[in-house]
């Protein structure tokens, strides 16, 4: 039985929901060193009373609690239905363009880390192992059932499809574009730090873009990265102008400009990869 592509991509909506709920979970404890686990109930950062079923259901509940925790009535952050709605809306958009095959699985769970590592980077300047280097090793694996698009690596080693299968060569551009990309980054990161002596990237960026070339290919993760470091300037200075802070001590959230751009590149990444596949 085929399943009518709308209720699809309602269960999808609705099943994004509930990993936007657990993103949400990972991005206050993982920064802090607690399990996502243990305890297995959420509760609230403020009086750390327990929250009960019916006031954890995603979106809902924050609408009928106002904002606030039932119990202490402190605000609860605007952070936990943004990311709610935007893994919903991201996994229905990959059951409506994909259908229920293994591309959707791509790319929804690459939007889940893209949301939870912007997120993560926005609220605590940090971006967490579990998701870059796990999220790296996941899109290594993928490739291997996921056809990566065709880009330099296979370009330069032309001999790469004759001696090895489709399966093996796409995990192969994966790898490499996992480590041309962090490494263009790396550099960049170096250099900054050789001429201002300060540091001005993490080595989150540079394992969150091994992910994002995992995932998109090497072409992508450039693009990425390009397109990133506009956001940044402009977004930066926006926020610097509008809040008035000190271009000098203001510590940008990079990763989050990396998540956003990829976000943007993944949406056509897809098509380009089939018009690149050969017929």
């Amino acid at each position: 039985m085929i399943m009518p592509p709308l209720v699809l991509a309602i269960l999808a909506f609705v099943f994004g929901l509930l990993i936007g709920s657990f993103l949400n979970v990972c991005v206050f404890r993982l920064p802090r060193d607690l399990s996502v686990l243990r305890p297995a109930r959420s509760f609230c950062p403020g009086c750390e009373h327990t929250i009960a079923w019916f006031d954890n259901i995603p979106l809902l509940s924050y609408a009928l609690l106002r904002g606030r925790c039932r119990y202490c009535k402190e605000w609860i952050p605007l952070r936990y239905p943004l990311v709610e709605l935007a893994t919903g809306v991201a996994f229905a958009v990959c059951a409506a363009k994909f259908g229920l095959t293994a591309p959707a699985v791509k790319y929804a769970l690459f939007a889940a880390i893209l949301i939870d590592l912007i997120a993560t980077d926005l609220e605590e300047r940090i971006l967490p192992d579990e998701f870059t280097l796990g999220g790296t090793l996941a899109g290594l694996a993928i490739a291997a059932f996921v056809p990566m698009p065709i880009g330099l690596p296979h370009l330069i080693l032309p001999l790469m499809s004759v001696h090895l299968s489709p399966a093996w060569v796409s995990v192969i551009e994966a790898a490499t574009a996992a480590a041309v990309g962090s490494g263009s980054i790396w550099v960049v990161a170096w250099l900054y730090q050789k001429v201002r002596h300060r540091e001005g990237l993490g080595l989150g960026d540079v394992k969150m873009l091994a992910m994002i070339g995992a995932f998109l290919g090497l072409e992508a993760a450039l693009v990425t990265l390009m397109l990133a470091s506009l956001l940044g300037v402009v977004g930066g200075l926006a926020y610097i102008l509008i809040r008035k802070k000190s271009a000098a001590t203001y510590e940008l959230p990079f990763g989050s400009f990396l998540g956003l751009a990829a976000m943007l590149i993944a949406i056509y990444a897809e098509t380009a990869m089939k018009a690149r596949l050969p017929h």
